[in-house]
């Protein structure tokens, strides 16, 4: 496909600004009162995204690794506050556990899909290790948040009865299997629900990128699958590690259920 890449102007951008006035016209004749928050948000999305582009251009002309390790582990840390910053219950260490489930479960599938099924050379290229590791990232970080907030919330509302299953002699991992069960389906649901409407509800934003840069629409549709794995891989692994480390956390090698051990933070933060 010899289609060229057509490159956008600043005043292009500024062009495209002007459709959210629609959506501030919406607003303003509705009386939604979210005028103020589309301007904050199109100003801030803007802002970032153009500091993005900046930061990644330097990057980009780099051949080490270090860099793109240091900035893959940036993506990784702000990834799993978020995904805790989301949920209602807490306990000790639950930041800890967000970054070691989205950190291992994220760099073990970027790294073995960019080095043995890409086979991307450096395996460290930037142009393919970051944005795919966003893309994985992106979509880890609800997994895992869905997770910790439907198996905490599980342990409190449940606790009654996976207390009278403990007094009745059932072991921690006997009492806590259908929560971890109904956790870990929570997790996954919107992954598979993606899955089951791509490229007939929904085109991908990588595929559609790909091909505005000039890709044939057979290869962007090879990469764009080989991606959803990627993202239904790292999303099953991340999950099951938050949950099994939260399951650790909330139940002791005595088997009880420590519900001593969480507390309720006043709401839940939204990004």
């Amino acid at each position: 496909m010899n289609a060229s890449y057509i490159n956008l102007s600043i005043w292009q951008l500024g062009f495209a600004s002007l459709l959210i006035v629609a959506n501030l016209a919406i607003s303003v004749w509705l009386r939604l009162g979210l005028a103020r928050s589309l301007l904050v948000a199109s100003v801030r999305m803007t802002v970032q995204l153009l500091l993005v582009g900046f930061i990644l251009e330097s990057i980009f002309a780099l051949r080490t690794p270090l860099p793109v390790i240091g900035i893959g582990l940036v993506m990784a840390a702000l990834a799993s506050a978020a995904a805790v910053r989301r949920t209602r219950r807490r306990f000790r260490g639950i930041y800890w556990n967000s970054l070691l489930s989205v950190l291992g479960a994220a760099f073990a599938v970027t790294g073995a899909a960019l080095a043995g099924i890409i086979n991307v050379h450096p395996w460290f290229a930037p142009q393919y290790a970051i944005p795919v590791l966003g893309m994985v990232l992106g979509n880890l970080l609800t997994g895992v948040s869905l997770a910790l907030d439907r198996f905490m919330e599980g342990v409190a509302r449940e606790s009654d009865v996976i207390e009278a299953d403990l007094a009745l002699g059932a072991t921690r991992w006997e009492a806590a299997h259908p929560l971890i069960v109904e956790t870990m389906r929570t997790a996954l649901i919107p992954t598979i629900n993606a899955m089951m409407v791509m490229g007939i509800v929904s085109l991908p934003g990588m595929m559609t990128g790909q091909m505005l840069a000039g890709a044939s629409p057979a290869a962007a549709v090879r990469y764009q699958i080989i991606i959803m794995f990627m993202i239904a891989a790292a999303t099953a692994l991340g999950t099951l590690g938050v949950t099994l480390l939260a399951f650790r956390s909330l139940f002791n090698a005595q088997h009880q259920l420590c519900t001593g051990r969480l507390r309720t933070i006043g709401r839940t933060t939204k990004e």
